[in-house]
């Protein structure tokens, strides 16, 4: 069984080179592609103000992260739910950049980009000329965003969980790996069947054979059984 995390970040503005920073996490555990329930979201108080674009974009305010944690007090936490597993991210180098501006600032390991599966790239190859934003991908796979009327780090999660799964192939795979394991139990049975040196001895007695005719023909004949 594969262990991934899907990952997203909400920040104060687009570039983090100039003192943006995280104001929310969200991760959701798959495994074998599939998400379990586990979690990790987080509020993170950045400390410096939120941009207008930016606030147009996800509505998390300043007031709204006063009295959240700042990044160093919930650094542990997420980074023990990643663990070592690949990061399923839409646009990993905007994430990746992000977070590891922030462990850096910690004296902790940055992340490598080289773990993440970055779906924006995989649907850029897949559907080339086409837009590939996450809203877009749920048009073209016809799942429901209705709920994302902001972006959240979270929701986005669970959004992009369902979108990378159509991106690998939709559920035709697990389909076939069903399949697989069902022709699999056929031919098995096939074969212990045949290596059977004789048929199995009858179970029924000519006893229990003359009561069960004798039972039908009453049923037959007594017409409280038949059916009116």
């Amino acid at each position: 069984m594969t262990r991934e995390v899907v990952l997203d970040t909400e920040t104060t503005g687009l570039n983090c080179n100039l003192g943006d920073r995280i104001i929310e996490i969200g991760a959701i555990e798959l495994i074998s592609h599939v998400p379990t329930g586990k979690k990790f979201h987080e509020y993170i108080n950045p400390e410096k103000d939120i941009s207008d674009g930016a606030y147009q974009v996800h509505g998390i305010s300043n007031v709204y992260l006063k009295n959240k944690p700042v990044f160093k007090n919930i650094a542990h936490d997420f980074l023990q739910f990643i663990g070592e597993s690949n990061l399923i991210i839409h646009n990993a180098v905007f994430d990746i950049s992000f977070l590891n501006i922030e462990l850096k600032r910690l004296g902790l390991s940055e992340l490598s980009l080289d773990r993440t599966i970055d779906t924006l790239k995989i649907a850029k190859q897949k559907f080339p000329g086409s837009s590939v934003s996450l809203d877009s991908l749920c048009k073209r796979f016809k799942i429901d965003n209705t709920m994302r009327e902001l972006h959240g780090a979270l929701l986005d999660t669970e959004i992009l969980a369902e979108v990378y799964l159509e991106l690998l192939g939709g559920k035709q795979p697990d389909l076939e790996f069903a399949n697989t394991l069902s022709n699999k139990t056929l031919e098995t049975s096939k074969t212990e069947a045949a290596k059977r040196e004789k048929f199995l001895p009858e179970r029924i007695s000519e006893t229990d054979v003359l009561l069960h005719k004798d039972y039908v023909n009453f049923t037959k004949t007594n017409k409280f059984w038949r059916y009116s």
